[in-house]
């Protein structure tokens, strides 16, 4: 049953907001009702009842407006966002990406229960909306599913067909075949998303920015350092040295960026350890925990589970 109490953030208000300000209608109109103040940051959380008070005020005004559910979910990129848009664009697989869209997408923008099913070799990713009301169905419905169909863009690269028997999408390959490339705007996302996350930890410039670059351009693929070397037209040795006169090291800098992407992976999705792992291009997960161990001091289980604790008051 779906909770209508669950916080999710302020993305589809906004968004609503913006419909109703295109089109003349105040926001103070848009909000009647739903208990929410006049400006919300991306910090701002609200629940599905009160995102569903905000549909109702703006069909109660626009409700034969054509399209008006589509148009909202075409403006919806939220999944490609902060540590969910890392892992969603570093997908390797199609169950990859549909893992990340079934914990994020549900309890984001989806106001209904999503499953996936593997059928005669194609994945489906169906959005049931029997428990939405009657009156905001047919808006909630195209929203979820035009949505979709914009992380389906980003993330394969390819124009959807239309015609499905339901409120599905389906994938006409195996779930486990690898991926195509993402195309250069979702990577170019990702890539500026991974320099933001490093240069609020460390700035770095010269041959070390470089490097540093080079190992987050493409999501779910690291480098090694011959490559990375051919990149910059120098050779390994070469490189070496010149990250030395730098005081730093390949091996430095890419524990740098695997340690960030790790921590921010962590602490803000519901990957598992080996989910994560994968995104950071390590072959096993027990390297990854070798490596973690180092970083931190224990295992990314106990990192988790100490976040947790912090972020969550104790009753007294």
């Amino acid at each position: 049953m779906f909770d209508w109490d669950l916080a999710r953030k302020a993305s589809g208000v906004r968004i609503l907001l913006q419909l109703a300000e295109e089109r003349g209608m105040p926001a103070g109109e848009c909000l009647a009702g739903a208990g929410l103040p006049p400006v919300m940051d991306s910090s701002t959380e609200v629940t599905a009842g009160q995102e569903i008070a905000v549909v109702r005020n703006l069909l109660a005004r626009f409700g034969d407006a054509p399209g008006l559910g589509a148009e909202a979910g075409s403006r919806y990129r939220v999944m490609l966002d902060g540590p969910w848009g890392l892992a969603l664009l570093a997908s390797r697989t199609v169950r990859d990406a549909v893992e990340v869209v079934m914990r994020h997408a549900a309890a984001d923008f989806a106001f209904g229960p999503l499953s996936f099913a593997e059928i005669a070799g194609e994945g489906v990713l169906r959005f049931d909306d029997h428990e939405l009301p009657e009156d905001v169905r047919i808006f909630v419905t195209a929203r979820t599913m035009t949505g979709l169909q914009v992380i389906y863009r980003s993330v394969f690269g390819l124009e959807p067909a239309y015609g499905a028997n339901g409120n599905e999408l389906v994938f006409a390959a195996a779930p486990d075949v690898p991926l195509p490339q993402v195309n250069e705007w979702a990577r170019s996302t990702c890539e500026q998303m991974c320099r933001d996350l490093l240069a609020r930890r460390h700035a770095r410039s010269g041959v070390a920015g470089a490097v540093r670059d080079l190992l987050v351009r493409n999501p779910g693929v690291i480098p090694d350092q011959s490559a990375v070397a051919a990149e910059l037209f120098v050779s390994a040795r070469t490189l070496s040295r010149r990250l030395n006169e730098e005081g730093t090291s390949f091996r430095a800098l890419l524990d740098e960026v695997r340690q960030a992407l790790a921590e921010e992976l962590l602490d803000h999705t519901g990957m598992t350890t080996e989910q994560v792992a994968a995104r950071l291009g390590y072959a096993e997960a027990a390297s990854f925990i070798r490596a973690f161990r180092r970083w931190r001091g224990c295992p990314p289980q106990e990192y988790r589970a100490r976040g947790v604790r912090a972020r969550v008051p104790e009753m007294v």
